[in-house]
């Protein structure tokens, strides 16, 4: 994974971005992804939903520690998060303390 800061594409199906205090947001919205492609074939269908998009996409987070947090309803893993929900993730994880591991 890396801290470096940043945007990085992850296996044709979504993306990461790293915020400067640490903190990764990972957006998935391909084949397997809890999303609209969930039903799509992995290893096959990935250029297909690329260009067809998603209305939702799955989603998490975790600290420069590399953990994963318990975000959603005691899950680390959101089950399709419409754009409106991802911002918002985007923007707590982008305001939390560089060595705050605690979820608020």
């Amino acid at each position: 994974m890396g801290n470096a800061t940043g945007f990085r594409i992850t296996g044709g199906k979504g993306f990461h971005i790293t915020f400067a205090n640490g903190w990764t947001v990972s957006v998935q919205f391909g084949p397997g992804n809890y999303c609209d492609n969930y039903d799509q074939r992995i290893g096959r269908d990935e250029v297909k939903c690329a260009k067809a998009g998603s209305s939702n996409a799955e989603c998490a987070v975790w600290g420069p520690d590399g953990k994963m947090v318990d975000r959603f309803d005691g899950s680390n893993v959101s089950n399709r998060s419409k754009p409106a929900e991802v911002l918002e993730l985007m923007n707590w994880a982008a305001a939390q303390r560089e060595n705050d591991h605690r979820v608020e």
